[in-house]
């Protein structure tokens, strides 16, 4: 089946992006060699529906040298660079992704990916696994399992788990120490504002910033603003992550409150309907709402919608809601991944750890697949030490060993 892209003459824009990303992943590039010279996934048809950037691509490209047949396609309308899927074509892999398809573009291309009948899937937010429960069961019929990059991706997966519905065994990559210390916090944390800054050309220093939700993700937005000069408000439904952001040196309001006097509105929950119109209403003139949640839910649009008297094109990736008592509202990217969908993602130093995760959890399913039931499972804290060793070494510094009379006093094997 031939690939869908938008304009194969885009591929050398997209070669360049990812040959830099690739002088950036070193643990990336070590553990590919080893999985290409065992050719370890020979035979293997792996679909990837993850955010179709530069990493991503490098991702795809390293488990295509190890053997595999890999299909890739896009996790989110916004977020697929055209040029780098021309670049994927090129170098022969297969691709259905092209940069603002309509929701019924977006899952054709999923669909046509899971024609293809995978044995290893890696999914980000849960969409393609959805499918697999719901209307593509036949595209099961040679898979073994796969991997969730996302935290919403693997809120969703032990939802099916808790319910006895998850058909096939998944690596929950997002909760292996090396993907969600590094990617949620620090990856987030500088994408973010750095999706926030090229899209509006405004300042960060002296702006009260709120953000919904202090999980890793949220810390890491937090930090960051916070070293951008902005006050940081958070937001937050758990009172131990809210005493975590107090503790921090952060103020702690209610949305209710927060909405009142935020200049820059960031959401990170993974859940619906944080920021809501009576918020909306109350909220000043010139605001900046962005969601760096997975979903498009946390910021309601609908009810954004319904409130403005007047909807226009601010600037590009910016739209602008103007309500009935003459304030503007400014929404980025459509509300959706403001990091991808107005930006470039997460460093490629930090996506060398994640993407690490990610080879090493499919060539983990491969190999242990006939053990594992159809449950959600995170990879053996013996490959996340095996990861961070090797980009420790990349990086120049070594640490300490424990000697034999320190294991045996810790009571190591």
């Amino acid at each position: 089946m031939e690939s869908i892209i938008r304009n194969i003459n885009l591929a050398k824009s997209g070669h360049e992006k990812i040959s830099w990303v690739d002088h950036y992943m070193p643990a990336l590039n070590s553990i590919g060699d080893t999985l290409k010279k065992q050719q370890t996934f020979k035979g293997k048809t792996v679909c990837v529906s993850v955010h179709l950037e530069a990493k991503t691509a490098y991702l795809a490209k390293v488990l295509h040298r190890a053997g595999a047949r890999v299909i890739v396609t896009g996790s989110n309308p916004l977020s697929t660079q055209d040029d780098v899927a021309a670049a994927l074509v090129e170098d022969g892999l297969t691709v259905y992704a092209w940069y603002g398809a309509t929701d019924e573009e977006y899952f054709s291309f999923l669909n046509k990916s899971l024609d293809h009948h995978p044995d290893i899937i890696i999914d980000d937010g849960g969409d393609q696994v959805n499918l697999l429960h719901t209307t593509r069961a036949d595209a099961m019929e040679h898979l073994l399992g796969g991997t969730e990059e996302t935290t919403t991706g693997v809120n969703r997966l032990h939802g099916l788990d808790k319910a006895g519905k998850l058909k096939f065994p998944m690596i929950a990559a997002n909760d292996s120490y090396c993907k969600y210390l590094f990617d949620n916090r620090y990856g987030t944390g500088q994408s973010t504002w750095d999706g926030i800054m090229r899209t509006t050309n405004l300042t960060v220093v002296g702006k009260r910033v709120v953000i919904a939700g202090y999980g890793w993700c949220g810390r890491g937005c937090a930090m960051r603003a916070k070293g951008l000069g902005a006050h940081v408000i958070v937001t937050e439904v758990d009172p131990i992550k809210a005493i975590e952001a107090v503790f921090d040196g952060f103020e702690v309001l209610p949305m209710e409150e927060a909405a009142k006097t935020g200049d820059i509105f960031v959401t990170l929950t993974g859940d619906k309907d944080v920021i809501r119109g009576e918020h909306m209403k109350n909220m000043k003139d010139g605001v900046v709402l962005a969601n760096a949640g997975h979903f498009d839910v946390e910021i309601n649009k609908p009810e954004l919608e319904t409130l403005a008297v007047r909807h226009f094109e601010a600037r590009h990736n910016i739209e602008g809601y103007e309500l009935s008592n003459g304030h503007i509202i400014n929404l980025l990217a459509e509300g959706r991944l403001v990091n991808l969908a107005a930006g470039d993602g997460h460093p490629a130093e930090i996506m060398d750890l994640s993407f690490a995760v990610q080879a090493l959890a499919a060539k983990y399913i491969l190999e242990h697949h006939a053990e594992l039931g159809n449950h959600v499972y995170v990879l053996p804290h013996t490959i996340d030490t095996e990861i961070a060793n090797i980009k420790l070494k990349s990086m120049g510094y070594k640490i300490d060993s424990l000697s034999d009379e320190q294991r045996t006093y810790l009571n190591i094997d």
